[in-house]
């Protein structure tokens, strides 16, 4: 899909923030020329979550949608996207759901943003999500990966085989329905990360206002003790909970993702502050736009180790301070 000689900014999750995207593609020197945002020399690769609460969610979609027709762009599939799809499809018969993703109140409110801004755009919102099944799981392009939440080469391989271009059908999206099924699991590993269970029965209510019983884990350490040497995402366990000693079982079941590895990039995680490598061979782009926080991109060329000069970002800022 890709060619591995050429130059490309990777540019993190978007979520509607469409006219800051269109400043940081500016500031990437991309220019709107017959209606697509367009570089000379390079190629702009989105990591996916394109939808959801942001203020310009149709827009932002064009946006990319466009820049991939033109040959300018390619983007691969969020657990955002994800979930719209599973909010559309019909569920299997004999699955005791009428769609692959529930119409809870929960799932109600994360589409909730995308679903308003494409009330009066019905065919527009079909032709997405028909689009939507073009974005692949991953991108591989030998010499650099890239994944939405993580590269678990041990689902990898197995979908690459029934899917070798990475873009899945709704068959797949149906057959996600049921839990601990095959593409159930690649869903929730390669587009929602890994995770572990808080201990004792606790839940966690994060920034985002969501209660959960699990927390995201880094798929990189090798050697973590503790529930807080792998917790990776922007709310901090308890105290008590980051030292709980992990067992032999928990430490076994992490993955790892070896430094020796191709360049990976991620989107996904909610990071803050100012970007930089997680690992040599590592980065994710995600840095919460649209909480006010950047809109991130990595500026790759032929380099073999992820470079923290190369990170490019625009800030988020809120509405009262623009003037």
């Amino acid at each position: 899909m890709l060619d591995p000689a050429r130059s490309y900014d990777l540019i993190g999750d978007v979520h509607g923030c469409a006219h800051t995207l269109e400043h940081l593609l500016d500031t990437l020197g991309y220019r709107f020329q017959a209606g697509v945002w367009r570089h000379p020399e390079r190629i702009a690769l989105f990591l996916g979550d394109i939808i959801d609460r942001g203020p310009r969610i149709r827009e932002a979609l064009h946006i990319v949608h466009d820049m991939v027709e033109a040959g300018q762009a390619h983007c691969i599939m969020g657990n955002h996207e994800f979930n719209a799809l599973g909010w559309s499809t019909p569920a299997l018969p004999g699955s005791h759901k009428q769609f692959v993703r529930e119409h809870t109140p929960r799932h109600a409110r994360l589409l909730e943003e995308t679903l308003s801004q494409f009330d009066q755009h019905p065919q527009d919102w079909h032709d997405f999500l028909a689009w939507f099944y073009t974005m692949p799981l991953f991108i591989d392009a030998g010499r650099f990966r890239m994944v939405h939440a993580c590269w678990d080469a041990g689902l990898i391989e197995p979908l690459r085989a029934q899917y070798s271009d990475g873009c899945i059908d709704e068959h797949f999206v149906q057959a996600s329905a049921e839990p601990g099924s095959f593409a159930s699991n690649v869903f929730d590993r390669l587009l929602r990360g890994t995770d572990m269970r808080l201990p004792h029965g606790l839940t966690l209510t994060g920034g985002d206002g969501l209660t959960r019983a699990f927390f995201r884990t880094k798929f990189w350490e090798d050697d973590p003790q503790t529930y807080g040497d792998v917790v990776f995402q922007p709310d901090a366990l308890p105290d008590l909970v980051a030292k709980t000693p992990l067992s032999p079982l928990e430490k076994n079941a992490l993955l790892r993702y070896g430094i020796d590895e191709p360049l990976l990039f991620v989107g996904h995680y909610w990071r803050s502050g100012n970007p930089a490598p997680i690992r040599p061979n590592l980065a994710c782009l995600d840095y919460s736009a649209v909480l006010y926080g950047k809109l991130v991109a990595y500026r790759l060329d032929q380099e073999t180790c992820i470079d923290p000069r190369k990170f490019v970002w625009v800030d988020v800022e809120r509405p009262e301070a623009v003037q």
